[in-house]
């Protein structure tokens, strides 16, 4: 039976994730400098690494209910009313996770604090991140 995803869980997801995104990122960097033969930097830049970013996170969310990170750590993502996460629960998420972010991570300490184990981007989004045991 799944249990409300702790801290430390939810965190090495999120390293796991976060080395997945920054390969991608480096990739399109990478494929921009060589296509342009110039350094790549500036607003329109930080827009695309950011809408790449959402979508690898949007994609997941919405289409498997969990990250390649949280698969790897057996968490999931559902709704408060048990079901699949729509798109603009999923765009409400991200802005939650890089507030929370930007918040010196506050809102992923908030876990710690939330009787139900809820960080801001949950808050949020009206969704819960899940942990299921192995089954013995």
């Amino acid at each position: 039976m799944p249990l409300p995803a702790g801290f430390f869980r939810r965190l090495a997801a999120m390293v796991y994730d976060s080395l997945l995104v920054a390969a991608i990122l480096i990739a399109t960097i990478t494929l921009m400098v060589v296509l342009t033969n110039t350094p790549v930097a500036g607003p329109n830049v930080i827009g695309l690494l950011l809408l790449e970013s959402f979508a690898f996170f949007a994609y997941f969310w919405i289409f498997r209910g969990q990250t390649l990170g949280m698969l790897a750590w057996r968490l999931s993502i559902v709704t408060n009313s048990g079901y699949q996460m729509t798109f603009t629960q999923a765009l409400l998420r991200y802005f939650g996770a890089l507030i929370s972010i930007a918040a010196f991570g506050l809102g992923y300490v908030w876990i710690l604090i939330d009787a139900q184990k809820r960080g801001w981007p949950d808050l949020l989004s009206d969704s819960r991140v899940l942990y299921t045991p192995r089954s013995k």
